[in-house]
């Protein structure tokens, strides 16, 4: 009666998904050949070709895009009855995707296993670590069931909503014998004119839409930013050297080597940046998902990073139910 076979449909979404048939294929843990067998048995039953496999990496055709929001549902659907149909007996099993950037993993990851598996021992979760500006896309693409990620930048989507886990300062960092080291506080005016090493990645739009930067805008400041990283020690490691004065956000500190700089309070309004939990509400939540987002809003908030190198401070807790 059925002529297709799930690894088939399996494999045709995951080659859209991850871009290609060799990082499909080491998504699903299968020979690249296979997944080509796959999605070349799916396309001689429906009689249509769904990539165009002359250019690389291969791109669906009209009819692969027309096809793929009904193979991307059949796969949830079928998470959904393997997560929902056990829990009928009390007992929930399943794997969710979460989407997460590094930082924040430290930070929650370990006590979200713990509690994950005191509560529901048969749950697993699969962690999708990556920049911040691409948890959301993750999420958007089906590759992630769950996104603990910034408020900014926007997702730019009315398919996902978010509750926000916790509030953090943003600081400034400065070299060890910067004449700024021994305060006890900046203001952002005195940041503006000064070299800065922020958040996010030259020539990138999205860049300007991090807290650091609206920071900046929000006070009518025009900030002269000459370096841009995604990675907390590149930025410490300039800072260290001298090429410039850093600003970013308090956890981002806590994975760092902090050696030879030191972290001053920003005193100004605003300067802070709000971390939520992300879901998708175009679809419902399976109860393995929902499990996993009650666990994740428990969770207490992050130790910060010390900003007077002596004694630790921790993330605003949010109050939103």
């Amino acid at each position: 009666m059925y002529r297709f076979r799930l690894d088939w449909i399996a494999s045709f979404v995951a080659v859209a998904q991850y871009g290609g048939f060799s990082a499909a294929a080491a998504a699903l843990y299968r020979s690249q050949p296979r997944v080509s067998i796959h999605v070349a048995e799916l396309e001689r039953a429906l009689g249509v070709r769904l990539f165009n496999r002359s250019v690389h990496p291969a791109v669906l055709t009209p009819e692969g895009r027309a096809a793929m929001p009904h193979a991307q549902a059949m796969l949830n659907h079928l998470q959904e009855l393997a997560a929902g149909a056990p829990a009928a007996g009390g007992t929930l099993r399943g794997e969710i995707r979460l989407a997460i950037y590094p930082s924040a993993s430290v930070s929650l990851v370990p006590e979200l296993l713990v509690r994950l598996g005191e509560a529901h021992p048969h749950v697993r979760v699969v962690l999708r670590e990556n920049a911040t500006t691409v948890l959301g896309q993750m999420l958007l693409s089906g590759e992630a069931d769950l996104a603990v990620r910034p408020v900014n930048p926007e997702i730019g989507s009315d398919r996902v909503a978010y509750t926000v886990l916790w509030r953090e300062p943003l600081v400034a960092v400065v070299a060890a014998d910067h004449p700024m080291a021994s305060e006890p506080f900046v203001q952002l005016a005195e940041l503006a004119d000064m070299h800065l090493v922020t958040i996010g990645e030259d020539e990138d739009p999205v860049s300007t839409q991090f807290e650091t930067t609206l920071s900046f805008d929000q006070a009518g400041l025009n900030p002269h930013i000459v370096h841009r990283t995604n990675q907390p020690q590149t930025l410490v490691a300039l800072v260290r050297r001298g090429l410039g004065v850093g600003v970013t956000n308090s956890l981002a500190m806590t994975t760092s080597n902090l050696d030879g700089v030191r972290l001053v309070p920003i005193a100004d309004p605003h300067c802070h940046r709000d971390v939520a939990l992300w879901w998708r509400t175009d679809q419902q939540c399976s109860p393995v998902t929902t499990a996993v987002k009650e666990l994740v809003a428990e969770l207490p908030a992050p130790p910060l990073a010390a900003v007077d190198n002596d004694v630790p401070a921790v993330c605003e807790r949010s109050q939103q139910p």
